[in-house]
């Protein structure tokens, strides 16, 4: 799933995640598993399990799925390990990508080749990181509910969010990494939905891209989309 901070696009990122929904289904069945394996079945005791479940429920995955992966990862011995790729894309863009894996050599090979193919190149650990700060996101669709924008503004910023903006169709709230369960399990409790509800790497600057620049990028976030390996996908084109 590609990450970026703002939803300037979000009609066409919803339908694309509408199109991809049983690739996006097993990607966040792996997430469930990892974090079963890590801290247990019980997301009352285990905040990673408590947050891969919100971030399940935004992609609209069916409660009956989710518990159903977390029941087959407490017997399952599939165990995978959770890597970061940094590198570049066209035109120097940054691009940090999230995997997960039952063999590093395979994954780390293909992320390469897509790179390679896309007209970027892979690059070591930190060369990119330092121009992403992690953060918490949370996304609501403005016609998702009935409250007003002050008091979604007032229950985040209450509860511990950073920050928090209205855009032409959503609200984005950012919070600290520390606060993001507290800030979400707030707006959980007054019945709000997410579109987003996840931790991610959010660039403190941005690169734009000319029409051939675009048209390479957005064939390397496919190819890397359509990696089995790859969990998420972050960078700072501002699209």
């Amino acid at each position: 799933m590609s990450g970026h901070s703002k939803w300037h696009n979000i009609q066409a990122k919803k339908g694309k995640a509408d199109a991809a929904r049983g690739k996006i289904f097993t990607k966040l069945g792996r997430e469930l598993l990892i974090a079963v394996k890590e801290g247990g079945p019980d997301p009352a005791g285990n905040s990673k399990l408590k947050n891969v479940i919100a971030k399940c429920k935004a992609a609209n995955m069916p409660n009956d799925t989710i518990n159903n992966a977390i029941k087959k990862a407490s017997t399952s011995n599939e165990n995978y390990e959770e890597i970061v790729y940094e590198g570049y894309g066209p035109n120097g863009v940054a691009v940090i990508v999230e995997a997960s894996t039952d063999n590093k050599n395979r994954t780390a090979a293909d992320v390469r080749h897509v790179f390679d193919k896309a007209g970027g190149n892979l690059g070591t650990t930190g060369c990119v990181s330092y121009m992403f700060n992690k953060k918490g996101i949370i996304v609501i669709e403005k016609a998702s509910t009935e409250m007003t924008e002050d008091d979604i503004m007032m229950l985040a910023l209450d509860a511990g969010a950073e920050d928090f903006s209205a855009e032409d169709e959503v609200y984005e709230i950012t919070t600290e990494p520390s606060d993001f369960t507290t800030v979400r399990e707030k707006l959980e409790e007054s019945g709000l939905e997410f579109l987003e509800a996840e931790v991610q790497m959010v660039p403190t600057t941005t690169v734009q891209l000319d029409e051939k620049g675009i048209e390479k990028m957005e064939r390397l976030i496919e190819k890397l989309e359509d990696l089995d390996d790859v969990a998420n996908i972050y960078h700072n084109w501002e699209e």
